[in-house]
């Protein structure tokens, strides 16, 4: 028996994230007749969502009622859950921070500014929500997560959630080690932390501790793959020389985006970052990466504003 909720997904132009969340809800029969509200600024951005988000409902036949608006306090309303994957901050401004701090002697590096104003976003959308929904719960995706979590739940009432996707690193190890894992419930661990800030304190595959199994690849087979591997996507760093690197000083795997927090040693230059990190970009957080990144990004914007715009082709076909 299925039970209607209504979701407000405020940031609904990061839309990956927002197709992404759609394609999950159509599959998940139990809620056949909810809501999802989109919000967003950029309306065309918004507009696009919205016709993907529908197409998509109708051709995995889901009963999803699917609106969109560029109201905050209209998104809200009767909201039983919230998702806020909204940033303040284009990637374009980050890049316009890095140049900063680089004109002033700083290697390319995070961008923190930014989260005084991301960290006010959250807050504006929280606030908001003790005035429309109280009882809802505020799913937080966006970065800073931790921060920006705690903010909330000590400054509000709302209920809030953060949500990171970093333990899929841990298939990551799996597929590296030869386990297979068709089968999910094979594999138990746990790798309890905060965002991005993840360890691997347990890892069994069918009962048997992994653990000495991923020591013994170290030994036998660390520096052949730190030699010949090349990543194909630039957060490719599970298995990087850093991240054994971190697990061999403080006894457990960093998973996800943790190796990235490590020590200046990891960061003071391209060199560096690639001995660690790998070839072809030295991880995410280089002046290779992040253009690569955005690059990619823009034309997965460009393919869903072409799809969207062809009413002929097949939302599923496209991504799946």
């Amino acid at each position: 028996m299925s039970t209607p909720i209504k979701i407000a997904v405020v940031g609904a132009g990061s839309a990956t994230f927002s197709l992404g969340l759609v394609k999950d809800l159509s599959l998940t029969p139990s809620l056949a007749g909810s809501k999802v509200h989109f919000m967003d600024i950029d309306e065309e951005r918004l507009a696009m969502i919205h016709k993907l988000a529908q197409r998509y409902c109708d051709e995995l036949g889901q009963d999803l009622q699917i609106e969109s608006t560029a109201d905050l306090d209209t998104a809200l309303q009767d909201a039983d859950f919230v998702i806020n994957t909204a940033s303040a901050s284009s990637h374009h401004h980050q890049r316009a921070v890095r140049d900063l701090t680089e004109k002033y002697g700083y290697y390319y590096g995070g961008v923190p500014l930014g989260n005084y104003a991301n960290l006010d976003l959250m807050m504006n959308v929280a606030r908001a929500m003790e005035r429309i929904c109280p009882n809802a719960w505020l799913i937080q995706s966006g970065n800073p997560v931790f921060e920006g979590c705690t903010l909330m739940t000590r400054e509000t009432s709302i209920k809030v959630c953060g949500l990171c996707h970093g333990h899929y690193g841990v298939y990551e190890i799996a597929r590296v080690l030869g386990l297979d894992i068709q089968d999910y419930s094979d594999l138990t661990w746990q790798a309890p932390g905060l965002n991005h800030n993840i360890w691997l304190t347990h890892f069994y595959y069918q009962a048997e501790d992994m653990y000495p199994r991923l020591d013994a690849w170290i030994r036998e087979k660390g520096e052949e793959y730190w030699r010949t591997h090349v990543a194909s996507r630039t957060h490719d760093i599970q298995m990087s020389r850093g991240t054994i690197h971190q697990y061999q000083m403080f006894g457990l795997m960093p998973i996800g985006d943790s190796p990235r927090r490590g020590g200046w040693w990891y960061h003071t230059d391209i060199a560096a970052k690639k001995f660690w990190f790998g070839e072809p970009w030295g991880g995410p957080d280089t002046e290779l990466a992040r253009p690569y990144f955005v690059e990619n990004l823009e034309k997965r914007i460009a393919q869903m504003i072409r799809i969207a715009n062809d009413p002929k082709a097949s939302v599923i076909e496209a991504f799946g």
